[in-house]
Order: structure tokens, then sequence, then C-alpha cells
């Protein structure tokens, strides 16, 4: 774009008003949206390998909820493109539901390593270690089988790539809880969350990329806010901070 532009955030209510009326108004299925942010995360997974996840070990940590259906649709792109992924689940495939659960059948039947996190367990060496274990909305202190995922992502050498924010950090007010994640990138979806205007949590978000999961202009409307033409060059774009706003 030939000059800065600022662009808006959205808080907790904002995103869930967002989400219920992709699926109620715009008819969108919630598996579509899971499969634009799966797709995007992938292609920035391989901009940050250089262009070519060939033969690259990458490990992808998914939570049951939407954050890890959208882990799980990259880490089928990512196997079908030549990487080596190994996806970590934080419960067994059958406590999976929805949207998600369909993603992790998909993996299922391609073949793909799935394994869950257990006492004693140690994630294998990776080129980069995908995060998509918790989302937005998070109002304390991972816990249970989350919280194990975290403590073994905090233990890898492999850089971390989040997905719409890293796990155990606060999207509304921008607070760290603990344990959280230091991602050296974070793709965050539609548009970025309030909490990234907050230095800490700016920080542990990394380079901050913002991806284009086809939400129309005209939705953001009806939830109070205006969004300028942001993505007729890439669907995938690099945000910068300054003077607590984002910018592209």
């Amino acid at each position: 774009m030939d000059r800065r532009v600022q662009v808006p955030t959205l808080s907790t209510s904002q995103i869930q008003q967002v989400e219920r009326l992709l699926v109620e108004r715009f008819a969108f299925d919630p598996l579509q949206l899971l499969e634009n942010a799966g797709q995007q995360l992938a292609r920035l997974a391989r901009r940050l390998l250089e262009g070519n996840v060939t033969d690259r070990p990458i490990v992808v940590l998914a939570g049951r909820g939407t954050n890890g259906g959208g882990g799980l649709a990259a880490a089928r792109h990512l196997l079908n493109w030549g990487a080596w992924v190994q996806i970590v689940c934080s419960y067994p495939t059958e406590s999976y539901r929805g949207a998600p659960a369909r993603q992790l059948q998909i993996l299922q039947a391609m073949g793909a390593p799935l394994a869950w996190a257990e006492e004693g367990w140690e994630l294998p060496p990776a080129d980069l270690l995908v995060d998509a274990v918790i989302g937005y909305g998070l109002r304390g202190d991972p816990r249970g089988p989350a919280r194990a995922l975290l403590q073994l992502a905090n233990s890898s050498a492999a850089p971390i790539l989040s997905l719409d924010t890293p796990s155990g950090v606060d999207t509304e007010q921008g607070r760290l809880f603990t344990p959280h994640l230091q991602a050296a990138a974070t793709l965050t979806l539609g548009l970025p969350k309030t909490g990234f205007r907050q230095p800490a949590a700016a920080n542990a978000c990394g380079d901050l990329y913002l991806a284009d999961i086809g939400v129309p202009p005209e939705l953001y409307s009806l939830v109070g806010v205006n969004v300028p033409a942001l993505f007729g060059q890439e669907t995938l774009i690099p945000l910068s901070a300054a003077a607590g706003s984002l910018w592209v």
C-alpha cells in the first residue's frame, strides 16, 4: 500500500458477534472458516521457512476448540506440501466436537501422525512449532492439558508461530498469564485483537501478521467497526505497532 493505514481492533464481545453473524446472517459454514484460517496459517509457516516446507520438521499443537481446528487444517496443508508434521492434541481425539472434530477426522483418514501430551513426554525437534492451543477470550492462567502443552512448547528450542494469539495471552486487556508462549510470529485473523495494542502482548506476538479469512466488510459495520480496504494486494500482511495502534 502507498501509505500507512491504521487497522481497527476487535474486543472479545465484538469477536463473538462477528462469529455469530458469520453463521447466522451470512451463511458461512464453521468448517469453511477453519479451512480459510488453516490455509493462511500454513502459508505463513511456509514463508517463515524460506518459502519451502518440503522435508521440514514441524510440530503442530492443537487445542480442541476453534483455534485448534484452524491448526489442524494448517497441519493438513503442510503435510500435503511435503512437510514432516507431528500433530499433538490437547485431548484424545474422541474429545473433539463440531468443525474441529471434522478436521481431525480428515487427518485420521490421511494417516497423519497424531498424539497427545502425556506426563514425561517431550516434543520432537522441529524447525517450527505451530501454536493453536488457546484462542481469544482467555481470562486466567491456562489449566489442565492446555497448560501441559504450553509447558512443553516452552521447553522446545523451535521458534513458535501462533494462530490468532499466542496461547496464554489475554486478547482483551493484553495481560500475560502463566504459562504463556513467546511467539516468533503470530497470525491474527480478520482483524487484530484489542489487547495487542498493549506493549506486553505485542511483544509476546513477535512479528504480527493479519490474514484475510473472508469476513465481509458489511459484517464489521454491524458491530460498529469501519474497515479500510486492507487486502487488495495481499491476503497475508505484516502489521506494525506505533503510538498504541496497529498499522499496515
